[in-house]
């Protein structure tokens, strides 16, 4: 057993291999289900009744539960607020204004000269007419109002997804025993889509700004404690050693050598929590946070495409600054010559900033528009828009109608009824051996608990049509990633262009790519794959690329020396010794094809993203629970095989 699982000298033959054993399983799977009919649908008797398992230990929770004979639901209600405390703070200053200190909110004129000042400060000119253009788009297409409460969340989060990814980090570095917790939990998080993050905050929080909080937090804060262990972990010994010698303590090792030395590595870590933070607060207009991301929602769900493609562009300008202000500034080296001209010379920027707040609150005083645009005053294209819209949809309806049907009737409905006729001991069986011939005992027993658990509580029908999606998705997006891939290996023009889309793509969130996708296929699971393929195709492309460039250029040479042509160097020698790269680019996108099928609920899919927002919008807590757990679980076992399968291969290669 152990020789065949590490590819040693075991017994050779077909059925000896991993492809002959999925194989007989699959014929036993659909011989069984030829004589029990059980075996195509988990039988109804036995389905377990966890969603009201579930439904009815969230209502003890919020009902009568206690901890020291304090109710539950207060403590979550006094967490809440104080929570919410932040949330409110960012809104009295950014959309409401005080009435108790009497003042009113920062006039947009201010915020939009605070946006341009810093983004000059960090990066120059470029990118403070980049913020200048984002803040005149956002007031005067009437967008200023919601994008500020969209930032209000995104204010409160950030520094508390920092400060505790911070601390983890740290914490790991220093104890094995927070290492063997927190890892695996950052990796369950890491590989949980954004949606199934929503419906367990949504029962123990309610509706609100709170949950949309809570939500973005968790979900923005491992990229932070990973990127502090990865930072921590690389400080030379030497830097290290030599604050030893200097007389450091152990707290002054940390803050004055490791944490300083680790500096680009963190920022890096903070621009994760930024652009995660505002991928999350848009998704969680479903919890009923306000601003930017419900706008969009309400358009898609109307259909007023030109409104939602006004909003989207807003999200995407203001992920871009963000994107590029964090960025900038991890990358800004420390000016020593500063410090030895005056204060106002080295504080010029926040003093510019102050007299123009000032200013901007005295003439508001006496000319509004200064604080908000009326709406007399903004424009909007949107109605211009949806005319254009449905006049190209016409012209164009020959043309991408008969795609459209065709793909889904000879494509993809072929697929669907395969994964849905498919018996589930075949499907179970499957992953039991890959797991069992690729991890071992400990993946297999993880990735059969994981399946079987939605099989036995009688959502097998919704997993096998999130399966399907992912499953056509991440094959197109591979076909599309991996040739771009092998081309900019190839060409550095063209790595130099394709990377820096592939930089843009991954600043949008994404529920971008859901506007094009409806605005020309409209609803149904073509339009679900489009709006896939653009959010998922990145890593394939990234990976073949970091692949293939990293390949020894001895072994390159020593191929060509031998008299490999281009053709044979790259199919005999490249890409096999890249191929456990690749496999990550590979999990990568089913990771993130897993996600964004998730998102596609919003725009019709059947699947168990469409079964959490039904749950929400219905307040059927257990269901949704499950069904974020299970789409949480199939990503699980996705990573586990291919993470398994690349660190043997991996091993094979001997790369360690």
């Amino acid at each position: 057993m152990s020789q065949i699982r590490h590819g040693g000298a075991g017994p050779t033959g077909f059925f000896h291999s991993m492809a002959g054993q999925i194989a007989l399983v699959a014929v036993f799977g659909v011989a069984l289900s030829l004589v029990w009919p059980g075996a195509t649908r988990w039988p109804t008797g036995w389905v377990i009744p966890a969603e009201f398992w579930v439904t009815d230990y969230i209502t003890w929770l919020k009902g009568d539960a206690s901890i020291f004979g304090v109710p539950f639901k207060d403590i979550t209600r006094a967490f809440g607020e104080f929570l919410e405390a932040p949330v409110n703070w960012s809104d009295y200053l950014l959309v409401r204004g005080s009435d108790t200190l009497g003042l009113d909110q920062v006039p947009w004129v201010a915020v939009s000269a605070g946006m341009v000042i810093l983004a000059h400060w960090v990066g120059g000119w470029r990118l403070a007419a980049l913020a200048l253009s984002t803040c005149l788009y956002l007031a005067f297409f009437h967008l200023w109002k919601d994008s500020m409460r969209t930032m209000t969340i995104v204010i409160a989060a950030v520094p508390m997804a920092v400060l505790i990814g911070l601390g983890l980090g740290v914490w790991v570095t220093r104890s094995k025993r927070a290492a063997a917790v927190f890892m695996p939990m950052f990796d369950l998080m890491q590989a949980t889509p954004h949606l199934a993050y929503l419906p367990p905050v949504a029962a123990l929080f309610s509706f609100g700004s709170v949950s949309a909080l809570i939500a973005t937090v968790v979900f923005a804060m491992p990229p932070m404690a990973r990127c502090t262990i990865l930072g921590l972990q690389s400080v030379s010994p030497e830097i290290v050693e030599s604050g030893r010698m200097s007389g450091c303590t152990g707290r002054q090792l940390l803050w004055k050598v490791a944490l300083p030395s680790a500096k680009r590595t963190l920022m890096l870590g903070v621009n994760q929590v930024v652009m995660q933070t505002f991928a999350m607060v848009v998704i969680c207009s479903i919890v009923g946070a306000s601003g930017l991301g419900q706008k969009l929602l309400y358009s898609l769900q109307q259909l007023k495409v030109g409104a939602a493609i006004e909003q989207g562009l807003a999200i995407t300008l203001i992920a871009i600054v963000l994107d590029r202000i964090t960025q900038a500034y991890a990358d800004r080296p420390v000016d020593y010559e500063l410090r030895e001209k005056s204060w106002l010379a080295r504080h010029r920027h926040a003093v510019i900033f102050l007299v123009i707040l000032v200013v901007s609150y005295v003439v508001a005083e006496f000319y509004r528009p200064v604080e908000l645009l009326p709406r007399k005053m903004t424009i909007s294209f949107g109605g211009e828009m949806d005319s254009a819209i449905r006049a190209f949809n016409v012209a164009a309806f020959p043309y991408l109608n008969p795609v459209r049907d065709w793909v889904t009737v000879w494509i993809l409905l072929p697929i669907r009824d395969f994964c849905l006729w498919l018996p589930w001991p075949t499907f179970v069986g499957a992953i039991a051996v890959a797991a069992w011939r690729l991890g071992g005992w400990s993946v297999l027993i993880l990735c059969v608990t994981l399946v079987m658990s939605f099989i036995v509580t009688g959502f097998w029908v919704e997993a096998m049509k999130t399966t399907y999606l992912v499953f056509v998705s991440t094959l197109l997006c591979l076909a599309i990633g991996i040739p771009i891939g092998i081309w900019c290996a190839r060409s550095d023009p063209v790595a130099k262009i394709a990377l820096s889309i592939c930089d843009t793509l991954q600043t949008f969130p994404s529920f971008i790519y859901l506007i094009p996708a409806i605005m020309l296929f409209r609803v149904g699971d073509f339009a679900n794959v489009v709006a896939i393929i653009p959010y998922a195709t990145v890593p394939a492309i990234r990976y073949t690329y970091l692949g293939l460039k990293r390949i020894p250029p001895v072994t390159v040479e020593a191929s060509i020396a031998n008299g490999a042509t281009r053709r044979q160097l790259l199919w005999k020698v490249q890409m096999p010794i890249a191929l456990p790269e690749i496999m990550l680019g590979v999990n990568q996108t089913i990771m993130m094809a897993l996600a964004m099928t998730a998102i596609t609920a919003l725009i019709g899919s059947t699947d168990l993203g469409q079964e959490v927002v039904r749950a929400i919008s219905t307040q059927n807590f257990g269901r949704g629970i499950l069904c974020g757990f299970f789409i949480a679980a199939l990503g699980i076992v996705g990573d586990r095989l291919i993470g398994a399968w690349a660190a043997k291969r991996r091993a094979e290669l001997g790369m360690g």
